[in-house]
Parts: C-alpha cells; sequence; structure tokens
C-alpha cells in the first residue's frame, strides 16, 4: 500500500501536521482502540524505538510525554496511527476522475511526517531521526539554555525588525515562527530575548508570552544541534516525494532529495515561515485543510491564513468515520 493512499483519492487538498506543543496525554488511544491498522502503527513506534512510546502517550506522565525527545516521536506516532486508519478504512475504493493534487505539510518537528506522508521518510526512518533531534535540542539547551515568547498583535515585519536591532547589540534572538498574521513566535538567549520582549511590548504587542520551554527552538542556539543532526540525515535514505511538500524554511516546493536534506538541516536554525507555506498551498488552488493527529492547534492558524478554506481535523475514531465517508461519497471537501 502507499505510504498515504489518500493522495491518490482526494482533490485539492493540503494534509497538514502538528509539531511540539500539541502532544497531550491520550493521544491517539481512541484511534488505537478503534482501528488494528493504528493500534499497528503504535505497536511498530514501540518496537522501532525500544521503549513503550505508545503506553507514555495514553497514560502520561506529562511532564515525561511533554519532554522534547518523547514529545516529538509520539506526535509523528499519532499521526501515523491516523493515517493508517484512514488508509485502513478507505481499502481499494476506485480513484476519482479528473485532475487531482494533494499538498502536504508539517509545523516544525511536524515537517518529518509530512515526508512521511509523502513517500521520501519510511515511518521507522522517519521516528529515529525526531527521536534524535528531540535528543540533539533537549542537549542543546542544557548546554545553551534559551527561552521562546509569543509575540501577539504584532507584524511579522515589525517583530522582525526589533529582533535586528537587539541582535544587533551582540545579543541572539530572532523570528522563530511566523504561524499566522498576529501570532509570531520569537527565540533566543536569556539577554536577547528579555530586551526583545520589552522593546515589542512597547511597541505595541496586545500580548508577549514567554513559553514553558527552555530550549530556543530555530534560534542560532540550535546550532549544534544542527551539526549533528545533519550526520544523522546524511546517513538516512530519503527519496523524492510521491506528492508536493512546501517546506518550512523556504515556504517553497521541496522536489528533490537534496533539498529534503537542507531543509531538514536548516530547519533547526531557521525560522518556520508557516504563513507563507499555507499561502503558498492555496495559491496553488488547495481549498481543503485536513490536519492528521494530535489536537488542533494548524487548523486554528489555517483559519487566520485563508479565512475561506475548508477545515477538518482527523485525530479520533469518530473523525476517522466522518472523513471516510465524505471520501467514499466523493465530499472530501465537506
Amino acid at each position: 500500500m502507499n505510504p498515504f493512499v489518500l493522495l491518490q483519492r482526494v482533490n485539492q487538498t493540503a494534509f497538514l501536521f502538528p509539531g511540539q506543543g500539541s502532544q497531550h496525554v491520550g493521544m491517539a488511544s481512541d484511534l488505537a482502540a478503534a482501528f488494528p491498522a493504528a493500534r499497528a502503527a503504535l505497536e511498530e513506534a514501540d518496537d522501532v524505538l525500544g521503549f513503550a512510546l505508545s503506553r507514555l502517550m495514553f497514560e502520561g506522565p506529562e511532564e515525561a510525554l511533554t519532554d522534547t525527545i518523547n514529545a516529538q516521536p509520539a506526535l509523528m506516532a499519532a499521526s501515523v496511527a491516523a493515517m493508517r486508519a484512514l488508509e485502513a478504512e478507505l481499502g481499494n475504493a476506485a480513484l476519482p476522475p479528473g485532475g487531482r493534487q494533494v499538498y502536504v505539510a508539517g509545523h516544525s518537528m511536524g515537517e518529518y511526517t509530512a515526508l512521511v506522508a509523502a513517500g521520501s521518510l519510511s515511518y521507522a526512518d522517519g521516528l529515529r531521526l525526531v527521536r534524535e533531534r528531540g535528543r540533539l535540542m533537549k542537549l542543546a539547551g542544557e548546554q545553551v539554555p534559551g527561552k521562546m515568547a509569543a509575540v501577539l498583535g504584532l507584524e511579522k515585519a515589525q517583530v522582525e525588525e526589533i529582533c535586528a536591532q537587539v541582535a544587533a547589540n551582540g545579543a541572539v534572538v530572532q523570528v522563530a515562527n511566523d504561524n499566522c498574521p498576529g501570532q509570531i513566535v520569537i527565540s533566543g538567549d536569556a539577554a536577547g530575548m528579555e530586551a526583545a520582549m520589552a522593546a515589542l511590548a512597547k511597541a505595541g504587542a496586545r500580548k508577549v508570552v514567554p513559553l514553558a520551554v527552555s530550549i530556543a527552538a530555530h534560534s542560532p542556539l540550535m546550532q549544534p544541534a544542527a551539526e549533528a543532526l545533519r550526520a544523522a540525515i546524511e546517513a538516512t535514505p530519503i527519496f523524492p516525494p510521491q506528492a508536493p511538500i512546501i517546506g518550512n524554511t523556504t515556504a517553497q516546493p521541496l522536489t528533490t532529495v537534496e533539498e529534503i536534506r537542507s531543509e531538514l538541516t536548516a530547519q533547526l536554525t531557521g525560522s518556520v515561515q508557516w504563513t507563507a507555506s499555507i499561502e503558498r498551498i492555496a495559491a496553488e488552488g488547495a481549498t481543503t485543510f485536513v490536519e492528521l493527529g494530535a489536537g488542533d492547534v494548524l487548523n486554528g492558524l489555517v483559519k487566520r491564513i485563508v479565512r475561506n478554506a475548508i477545515r477538518v481535523t482527523v485525530n479520533d475514531a469518530e473523525s476517522v468515520r466522518t472523513y471516510v465517508e465524505r471520501v467514499r461519497f466523493g465530499n472530501a471537501a465537506l
């Protein structure tokens, strides 16, 4: 079976995969109980990683699940469990007539899951990579602690300008995520973040909210992790994608193996251009955005970026069954 059978089955649809922050105790437990294919996906994750990841996902404790070394493979496993459930339920139904196109994208760590969906990474290799990514990010955060904060109510250009002014004085701070209009995340060292947060509040930000993390993801402080991760990425088999995948750092399609390897390395220190990524997918003609996996954070962002988009969340047994019925009756966009 294709790594993601829905790639052949629906029209003008983007499948989105969440990143860190969407994890929660109980994630994918309903899917595992309802669909043998989903349960098998979680058991495969346990086997590949050598510990009971699925139990941690189902039962916690929350502190252990939130640890970046566990959260990243858990999020991939939850998304793949939802995909496998959809594949099993759809079976080998006839393909729809006419032109069709499907796009995939993932937010930060979710980009690895998108690559699994697009056939560029095997599920097992994807799990190993995000587990290593999480380990390296955690190590980098222990060696050089950092901070992150959400900035609400300012335009990206304003936030970038203030971060650049602070960084010009020798501190480290930059835009980490351009999530949607009016929601930017910044990342950097303690001095840079304190100065930038004060300047952003003075500039009129509606809120500047520190995040409960001790790592500066998507900032230069992740450079040691990026260098170490590069070796793991280079050693992992990667294949050309079977569907267009939009890269986080460029908001452009990743079409070659070389582009994918470069993107995954650059991603740790570069900014996630999520707004531009969703805008690019919409400009290509996608009208329906389906978020697969834990939570519904990404669909909340899509609502702010493409206001007339159709948004679907698939993260439990009921939503799987509902979406399968829509696909079968040619109403996947409903």
